[in-house]
C-alpha cells in the first residue's frame, strides 16, 4: 500500500508517497480502507521529531480517519495513534465508530480526533454542564470549533479566542456567544467590557469562567487563572507558545482551581475504547440531527499533501484540513 511520507527542510514540507506491506489486522483490529485522513498539529510536531508514537503504534502519520471496513464495507471513522496517513491502517474495534449517516466520508474524517478531544476534555475531563461559562482558546481550530458545539449542545455560554480577525465571524457562526481577538484586546478586560459586573445570569465579567480548554499554553496560562471562577478548571491540551510558565499559586489556591494536563494519543487503547463508547451514546447522534457539523477547511489530493500541512504550519485553516485518499 502506500503512505504518506512527509519531512521538513527549512519550514516547507516535502510529502511523497512510499510502499509499504498492507497492515494486517492483529486480534482485536479491523483493516479500513482509507477514503480521507485528517491532518493534525499532533503530525506537524512528530514529523519535527517532538511527538513519537505510543510503543506499538504505527510510526506512519496519521490520527484520524474515514472510510471503508475491509471485511464489511461499513462506512466507519476510526481514532488512531498512528498509520493513518495512508491507504489502509488496522484499527483498534474499540476505536472505530460508525460515520454518521448524512455526512459524507471525506468530512467524517474531520470527527474523531477533533470531537473526541474536545468531548474528553470539556465533558470527561472539565464536567461541562448546563449554564456553565467555557474559554475556548484557538476556537477556529478543528478542536476548538468541535468544542464550541459540544459546549453548547451541553448548555454552556462560550468565550472564543483567536489571534486572527479574518476567524472572529466563523467562530461566532459555530456558536460562540462571545469572540475575542486577543491580537487586539485581553481576554479579562473584554469580559468586564462586554458581560459587566453583573453579567449574564448575574455573573461577573471577570471571575466567570468555569472551565478553560487551552492549547495555547504559556503564554495565556495567566489569563486563564485571572479569569477563572472559584472551583473552575483550566484544561492543558498543548503547549503552542511554550511548555514552561510562571504560575501564581497564591491565586490557584485562593480559587481552589483544578489544572489538569489532558493528551488523547497516548491513552491506552482500554481508555480510549471507553472514551468512545461514550461518544457514540452521547456525542455522535447530534450528527444526525443536524446539531453537530465538521467545520471543513479544506481538503488535498495526494499530490498535494504538502500544501495541507504547510497551511496547518501557517495557522491559515478554519476547521478541518483533509487528505483525499479515495473516492467516498
Amino acid at each position: 500500500m502506500k503512505f504518506l511520507h512527509v519531512t521538513e527542510e527549512q519550514g516547507r514540507y516535502l510529502a511523497s508517497l512510499r510502499e509499504t506491506p498492507t497492515p494486517v489486522p492483529a486480534r482485536g483490529e479491523v483493516l479500513i480502507r482509507v477514503t480521507a485522513s485528517g491532518v493534525n498539529r499532533a503530525d506537524l510536531s512528530q514529523i519535527a521529531g517532538r511527538y513519537p508514537p505510543p510503543p506499538g503504534e504505527s510510526d506512519i502519520l496519521g490520527l484520524e480517519v474515514s472510510g471503508q471496513r475491509d471485511d464489511t464495507g461499513e462506512a466507519v471513522c476510526a481514532l488512531l495513534a498512528g498509520g493513518g496517513h495512508a491507504e489502509y491502517v488496522a484499527a483498534p474495534t474499540g476505536q472505530v465508530f460508525p460515520a454518521p449517516p448524512g455526512t459524507d466520508l471525506v468530512t467524517a474524517a474531520g470527527i474523531p480526533e477533533a470531537f473526541l478531544t474536545a468531548f474528553l476534555n470539556l465533558v470527561v475531563e472539565g464536567g461541562v454542564a448546563r449554564d456553565s461559562v467555557v474559554l475556548i482558546h484557538a476556537a477556529a481550530s478543528g478542536v476548538g470549533l468541535a468544542a464550541i458545539q459540544i459546549a453548547k449542545i451541553n448548555g454552556a455560554r462560550v468565550i472564543g479566542t483567536t489571534r486572527s480577525s479574518e476567524k472572529v465571524a466563523a467562530i461566532a457562526a459555530a456558536g460562540a456567544d462571545l469572540v475575542v481577538d486577543t491580537s487586539r484586546t485581553d481576554v479579562a478586560a473584554e469580559l468586564g467590557a462586554r458581560w459587566g459586573r453583573g453579567g449574564r445570569g448575574g455573573r461577573g465579567g471577570r471571575d466567570a469562567v468555569d472551565i478553560v480548554l487551552d492549547p495555547i499554553g504559556s503564554a495565556s496560562l495567566a489569563t486563564d487563572l485571572n479569569v477563572l471562577k472559584v472551583g473552575g478548571r483550566i484544561v492543558i491540551l498543548s503547549t503552542m507558545s511554550g511548555s514552561r510558565a510562571e504560575l501564581d499559586l497564591a491565586l490557584l489556591m485562593k480559587k481552589r482551581a483544578r489544572l489538569v494536563g489532558s493528551t488523547l494519543r497516548s491513552r491506552s487503547r482500554a481508555e480510549k475504547a471507553a472514551i468512545v463508547t461514550r461518544f457514540r451514546d452521547e456525542i455522535l447522534p447530534g450528527f444526525v440531527a443536524g446539531r453537530l457539523t465538521v467545520t471543513v477547511d479544506s481538503v488535498f489530493p495526494l499530490e498535494r499533501a504538502a500544501e495541507a500541512f504547510q497551511r496547518m504550519r501557517e495557522n491559515r485553516n478554519v476547521g478541518k484540513i483533509m487528505i483525499r485518499w479515495a473516492s467516498a
